[in-house]
Parts: C-alpha cells; sequence; structure tokens
C-alpha cells in the first residue's frame, strides 16, 4: 500500500504519517509539504526516523503531485489553518491553497483510482449561527442554556445538520467548497472519499499561534514565558472549544481507511465533544497547576469578525458509524504537551516563546 500524505510535515500530516508507518510497517509513506510554515522543518528527522520518505512539494502546483507517482491513499492535511487569513489582506494564498490545492489532489486521486480522507473544519458553519446560540455563564465557562435545543445543536454539540446559510469567513468557506467538490467527484468519478470537519485538533509538535493551536500556544507561554491575553467577548476568557488529541483523531482515520467502503461518501463531526472541551480560562488554571506558574493574562475585549464564543462538537453520527469515540481528557492532553515542550524546549523554544 502507498499512502500520499499531503500538508505531510505540518502538525496533523506529519504525525499521521508517522502512526501509519508505525502500524503499517511495510506501507510505503510519503510525506508532501512546502515548508511554508516556520517549525514544520523540525517534522523532516521525525519522519526521516519513522521511515517516512518526504517530498518537498506544493498542493498548489499539480505537478508537485504527478511527481509523487501511483497511490492507493491520500490524507488531505494541506491547509492554511487559520480562520483569520485574508481579513485585511489578500486572501489569494488561503483560497490558492485550500480550494485550487484540493482540485489538484481530486485530480491526483482521480488519476490514480485512489481513496482520500479529506480533513475539514467545524468553521464551515456559519458564524452568526453560531453566535446566536443562547449561552448562560457557569463559572469560568460558556455553556448552552438548560433544556435548550434547535436545529442541528443541543447540550452535546453541533451536529451536521447545523443550518448553513450565511458568510463563515474565506478560510470556513474554502472548506465547505472543497466538501461540496469531493462529493461532486464521488458521484461523477467513483471517488471513494470520506470527509471529517474537525473542531480543535491538539497535541505535541503542534506549533501554536494565536489564530491556531491555542492549546499549545497557552502551555508554552506559561512553560517559556510570552504574553498572552483573553481576546474577545469582553476579555474575560469565557469562550469554550472542544478538543481532540491528534493520536484520537488517528484511531479514528485508521478504522476509516480499513473500512473506506462503509465511510466513503460520509461526512462527519469530529472533536472531543463535550466531555474534552475547555475555556480559556479553565485552561490558563490547568497551565498554572501544571508548571506552578503563574502568567499575567492581558484582557482584549473586542471581538474579531471570525470569533466565536462557543463550539462543541456532537460525535454521535460518527461514533454511530464507527465506534470511535474520543479517549483522551483535557488533562492528559494538555499533559502530553507540556511533557513533549519540557523534552523538546531546546528545539521549540525559539518557536513558541
Amino acid at each position: 500500500m502507498r499512502i500520499l500524505v499531503t500538508g505531510g510535515a505540518g502538525f496533523v500530516g506529519s504525525n499521521l504519517a508517522t502512526f501509519f508507518k508505525r502500524d503499517m510497517p511495510d506501507a510505503d509513506v510519503v510525506a508532501l509539504d512546502n515548508l511554508r510554515r516556520r517549525g514544520s522543518e523540525l517534522a523532516l528527522p521525525r519522519l526521516k526516523a519513522a521511515g517516512v520518505e518526504f517530498r518537498h512539494g506544493d498542493v498548489r502546483n499539480p505537478e508537485d503531485l504527478a511527481e509523487i507517482g501511483d497511490f492507493d491513499l491520500m490524507l488531505e492535511c494541506s491547509a492554511e489553518p487559520s480562520v483569520h487569513a485574508g481579513y485585511g489582506a489578500s486572501p489569494a494564498y488561503v483560497v490558492n491553497t485550500n480550494l485550487v490545492g484540493t482540485v489538484n489532489c481530486l485530480e491526483a486521486v482521480r488519476r490514480c483510482g485512489a481513496a482520500l480522507v479529506f480533513l475539514s473544519t467545524s468553521r464551515v458553519y456559519p458564524i452568526a449561527g453560531l453566535r446566536g446560540l443562547p449561552l448562560r455563564m457557569v463559572d469560568k465557562r460558556l455553556e448552552p442554556v438548560e433544556g435548550a435545543a434547535g436545529p442541528g445543536w443541543s447540550a452535546a454539540g453541533i451536529t451536521t445538520a447545523f443550518p448553513m446559510a450565511g458568510s463563515r469567513s474565506i478560510y470556513g468557506a474554502t472548506k465547505l467548497a472543497s466538501e461540496l467538490l469531493i462529493e461532486e467527484y464521488g458521484a461523477m468519478y467513483g471517488t471513494r472519499a470520506v470527509v471529517n470537519r474537525c473542531g480543535v485538533l491538539t497535541g505535541p509538535w503542534q506549533m501554536g499561534k494565536v489564530d491556531q493551536g491555542f492549546v499549545v500556544l497557552w502551555a508554552a507561554r506559561h512553560l517559556f514565558g510570552g504574553s498572552l491575553a483573553y481576546m474577545g467577548f469582553g476579555g474575560t476568557g469565557v469562550q469554550v472549544r472542544d478538543i481532540l488529541h491528534v493520536a484520537d483523531l488517528y484511531d479514528l482515520v485508521r478504522l476509516q481507511v480499513d473500512r473506506i467502503g462503509e465511510h466513503a461518501g460520509r461526512t462527519y463531526n469530529v472533536g472531543g465533544g463535550a466531555g474534552v472541551s475547555v475555556s480559556l480560562a479553565e485552561l490558563t488554571d490547568l497551565c498554572v497547576r501544571r508548571c506552578q506558574r503563574v502568567v499575567e493574562i492581558g484582557r482584549d475585549p473586542e471581538t474579531r469578525a471570525a470569533d466565536i464564543p462557543y463550539y462543541v462538537t456532537d460525535n454521535a453520527e460518527v461514533t454511530a458509524a464507527s465506534g470511535w469515540k474520543p479517549t483522551r481528557g483535557v488533562e492528559t492532553i494538555v499533559g502530553d504537551i507540556f511533557a513533549w515542550l519540557e523534552a523538546h524546549g531546546a528545539e521549540v523554544q525559539p518557536i513558541l516563546r
């Protein structure tokens, strides 16, 4: 079996590539990446040590994909991952990477007759709809009003039935448009593809930034020093996300790949769920307990255009289809991240501090 992982030196791609090679040692695993994001170069020794072949290339260039040759499975992990991409600047890179890149990947998959696992995002859901959820304050977090529910949402989280009318950011639009193209390739060419709309993914080797990878950023600033701020919604840090360990994501993807015929054509919401969710204020408390260091947290009350106060994944559909459930809780995830930061501080501190 030959597996191509696009975005293969990124956080998710490099982890999935090494996990697949670990569990399928006879497979030929190839990681393709343009190394644009700072810190992706640190993945290269890990990929080599795991027996993963690295190819420098870009999904925006179909020639780079063609040079890989035939493959049996593509894990499409390439993306400009920031929901804030394009605000106040040109959207060209996010559109060319996330949409044109998908077209190029789909053509490569079609040419090879390969299967596809596409990593989409929870940000395909409209901003206004998510902001309109009825929420209440409970301790240091926001939660849905008790007993409240509506189309595609409940206390269990957001489902794929959530209303899709409204804007969702250029980033979210490129991922949703990619999903639509994948559906058409399935209908027209018989492409076997599964789409996972992922919430917040995190874990070791994520080069966290303010707009993507906040759990790692929070832990690194507590451990190494640096500024942090509660941004938006009054600057109180009560906004909530569910988080998913990248190893839990791998467990799901492996199940889907092994039974691709059952999952082809399906779109799932995939995340930690209500039981693996955290507010920024709660995350601060976890970091302080873990490293016994208090960091002064600034406050920026202004809510940015793409900010949402609450998102939790309802995993019921994907669990029913596969039996998969997340197994790593918030404290385990934070503990794994701190252990990685402490073990590799010399490498990652210049990037994360």
